[in-house]
C-alpha cells in the first residue's frame, strides 16, 4: 500500500488547513516496529478520507524522555521550538500514537504556548466508529482472545481506559483483563525514561512481570496503544519463547487489519 501523506507545508502552500494533524512521535518515526503502528494509524485516516498532515522533517522529539529524565531546560528547549512550529501552523487538533507525546503536548505544552486538542489515536477510531465513518469487519480476531495492556500515560495519566476496549470488542473478539488492569494497571517498565536507562537493583525485570501476567490468560494477542509498551511486551513474549502463540499488535494495527 502506497503512503502519499501530506506535510503541513504542502497544505500551507495550497493555501488549505488539514482536519487534524498526525503527531508520529520519535519511536513512530524511526523504530522499525513502531513504524508499522503508524502505517496502520495512516491507513485508517486515509481510509475514512480525513484530511489529515505531519509535520516531516520539521517534528521534534516532544520533550517527554528529557522531563522524566529531569532535564527540564532541555524538555522547554524542545517543547518551545515544537510549540513554535505547530503555532506557525494555525494547528489545532493533534492525533498521537504515542501516549507520552500525548500527555506531554496535551498536558504541558498549554503552560508555554501550545494549546491543542490532542486526541490519542484510540480514541480516534472509536470516535469514527461511533460516527460511522469507520466500519470493522471483525473477522480475523472473531471470538480470539486479547487482552490489553493500559499505557501508564494514557491510562493512570489520563484517564482514557474505555476508548481502546471499546474498539477492540469491536473486533467481536473476546477481551480479557489482567487482574492489574485500568486504574489499577501496571507499568511495561519503559515510562519515565526507564526505557533509556539501565534497569535498577531488583530481582525481576518489570516488563517481564507484566507478560506473565497477560501469557497467565493465554491470549491470541496482547493488544497495546503505546509504542513503548510494544518494545517491553514483545522482549517480555521473546522471553518466554511465546511467540508463535501470543502475538502483541497496537490496537491500531487490528483495526487496520479489519477494516471493511
Amino acid at each position: 500500500m502506497s503512503m502519499n501523506v501530506k506535510t503541513m507545508a504542502e497544505y500551507k502552500s495550497s493555501g488549505e488547513e488539514p482536519e487534524i494533524l498526525f503527531w508520529v512521535g520519535c519511536a513512530g518515526s524511526f523504530d522499525e516496529r513502531a513504524k508499522k503502528i503508524s502505517r496502520a494509524i495512516v491507513k485508517i485516516l486515509s481510509h475514512v478520507g480525513m484530511k489529515f498532515a505531519v509535520l516531516g522533517t520539521e517534528e521534534s522529539c516532544s520533550g517527554d524522555p528529557a522531563k522524566r529524565g529531569g532535564n527540564e531546560f532541555l524538555f522547554q528547549m524542545q517543547a518551545m521550538n515544537n510549540i513554535t512550529t505547530l503555532n506557525t501552523y494555525n494547528v489545532k487538533k493533534i492525533v498521537t500514537g504515542c501516549p507520552h507525546c500525548f500527555n506531554t503536548i496535551k498536558n504541558e505544552y498549554p503552560s508555554l504556548g501550545g494549546n491543542y486538542e490532542v486526541i490519542h489515536h484510540t480514541q480516534l477510531v472509536q470516535q469514527l466508529i461511533d460516527n460511522g465513518q469507520l466500519k470493522v469487519r471483525g473477522g480475523a480476531f472473531k471470538g480470539k482472545k486479547i487482552t490489553f495492556h493500559d499505557p501508564c500515560y494514557l491510562g493512570r495519566g489520563n484517564g482514557v481506559y474505555e476508548a481502546p476496549r471499546e474498539v477492540i470488542q469491536k473486533l467481536d473478539a473476546d477481551l480479557s483483563e489482567m487482574k492489574r488492569s485500568r486504574a489499577k494497571g501496571f507499568c511495561c517498565g519503559a515510562g519515565g525514561a526507564q526505557m533509556f536507562k539501565d534497569a535498577e537493583k531488583g530481582n525481576k525485570e518489570v516488563n517481564l512481570e507484566r507478560t506473565e501476567e497477560a501469557l497467565a490468560l493465554e491470549p491470541a494477542v496482547i493488544a497495546t496503544g503505546c509504542p513503548f509498551c510494544m518494545t517491553m511486551m514483545t522482549d517480555g513474549v521473546k522471553h518466554f519463547n511465546k511467540e508463535q502463540q501470543t502475538k502483541v499488535m497496537d490496537v491500531a494495527e487490528l483495526i487496520a487489519q479489519d477494516i471493511a
